[in-house]
């Protein structure tokens, strides 16, 4: 975890955007053992409680916490199925819901672009929602259905579920993506302020970028995309589906029709060898390189890497980032896993989140264009989280309190990774402090691991 350590993080939520470590069973259990492959470790659990229990085992740097992902939950009872869930399957999503919960979750997440989450529909999230509250923690985070053109439909939904199931609402990473929907921000922002007014608990976080960092699979037309990775692969293996989706994909990017251009996806992961070299190029480069049009050589890395290609998507605007951040109910979160520097995790060129997010918002955000001060940073990465996430007695200096605790210099604090070279640590922290026990000292890693697991945050 040293990438969060280096930048002051004490407390890593996971399961986030609908995918969460447990509870595994048929689709969801056979992706986690692929996905875990990749880094070498084997998937020896099956529920939340299992797989704490592994995390406390090994011993970890710092706290660690998760939602339950609906994403998962959904692959776990009904694979990728493309359709509303029949009867018995929502009551077995449910029952799982609830048993995560019991077993520590802080609550469910949602991924609505993704599979097959996606397929979802509020009386399903709301159910969930409501197991959850049930069970002991009542929130729902998601990654709304549309940061684009549907935005504001999106965090509507959003709401809409929350008051159904009544429980609080996160909407994760906001943002407006598309020049075309920029300024939505202060629709949505003031969306969710009324909601509060009326007395919804309704928060969102953000990172301090413009750049998003998901799959390239998103850019594929919801036709194609369909029923999962499989069915995918398949349709794309036809050469006129290929023509047809190559065409769909050059009219979304072209900027007179309104895209964002082909420039503005950056490769940051390959999910083989064979393409590994390509992570840093940009979509129009690759295109250039193999003598495709940007569209076809899209669609051939997705086929060749099985869908599993990760992108950066310059498609935000720094304006609509600062009003965010302004909002009184908005905390800071990286949305970036917790990797190292070098090694098994340090693969490809991560989105420079992932080692600069709360340094940059010091740098950036408070000195360098003032959209905070730095008591208000401070409260955004630290008390504010706590409370929106249940995090119980953590997120303050108090007297009885866990010494989860960060030395800084506020004149100095600023963040160096860059989306060309994201391996490059902030400076500015001297000392972190994880219950009590230094794993950052005068700026180097000490080795300790004091980190507890926060079953339901506590």
């Amino acid at each position: 975890m040293l990438g969060k350590i280096t930048q002051g993080v004490t407390t890593e939520i996971g399961g986030n955007c609908g995918t969460s470590a447990a509870p595994l069973h048929g689709t969801a259990r056979e992706r986690k053992v692929r996905d875990a492959r990749e880094y070498r470790v084997d998937v020896d659990w099956t529920t939340f409680d299992e797989f704490f229990t592994a995390v406390e085992r090994g011993g970890v740097a710092a706290n660690v916490a998760s939602l339950v992902g609906l994403g998962t939950t959904r692959a776990a009872v009904a694979g990728d199925a493309a359709r509303r869930l029949e009867r018995d399957e929502l009551a077995a999503q449910t029952r799982l819901v609830r048993e995560a919960v019991e077993q520590g979750a802080l609550g469910v997440s949602s991924g609505l672009i993704y599979e097959p989450g996606r397929y979802a529909d509020v009386a399903e999230l709301a159910a969930c929602a409501a197991a959850a509250r049930d069970a002991g923690a009542p929130r729902y985070v998601s990654h709304i259905r549309d940061e684009g053109d549907g935005v504001i439909a999106a965090v509507d939904e959003a709401l809409a579920v929350g008051a159904a199931a009544d429980v609080a609402v996160r909407c994760s990473h906001h943002k407006a993506q598309g020049k075309r929907n920029w300024g939505k921000v202060h629709q949505t922002l003031a969306a969710i302020g009324r909601a509060r007014d009326r007395g919804a608990d309704a928060a969102v976080d953000v990172y301090p970028y413009v750049a998003s960092w998901t799959g390239l699979a998103t850019i594929l037309p919801d036709a194609i995309r369909r029923g999962g990775a499989a069915a995918t692969l398949e349709r794309l293996n036809d050469p006129e589906v290929v023509a047809a989706t190559a065409l769909a994909l050059t009219l979304a990017r072209d900027p007179a029709t309104g895209g964002d251009g082909w420039h503005d996806i950056l490769i940051t992961d390959a999910g083989t060898e064979r393409n590994a070299g390509f992570a840093g190029y940009r979509i129009d480069e690759l295109a250039g390189y193999w003598h495709l049009s940007p569209a076809r050589a899209a669609i051939r890395i997705l086929v060749e890497e099985e869908l599993r290609v990760e992108c950066a998507f310059f498609s935000m605007s720094e304006d609509d980032v600062a009003t965010v951040l302004s909002a009184e109910f908005c905390c800071i979160g990286s949305d970036a896993s917790a990797r190292a520097y070098e090694g098994i995790t340090a693969r490809g060129v991560p989105h420079p989140r992932t080692y600069g997010c709360f340094p940059r918002v010091f740098g950036r955000f408070v000195r360098g264009r003032p959209t905070l001060s730095i008591e208000e940073a401070v409260r955004r990465m630290t008390s504010l989280p706590a409370d929106l996430f249940g995090l119980t007695g953590r997120g303050r200096i108090a007297l009885g309190a866990p010494a989860d605790l960060v030395v800084f210099d506020p004149r100095t604090i600023v963040d160096h990774a860059t989306y060309e070279r994201p391996f490059q640590a902030p400076t500015g922290i001297a000392h972190v402090y994880v219950n009590g026990t230094a794993v950052l000292r005068d700026g180097a890693y000490t080795g300790a691991r004091p980190g507890r697991v926060l079953r339901g945050g506590r």
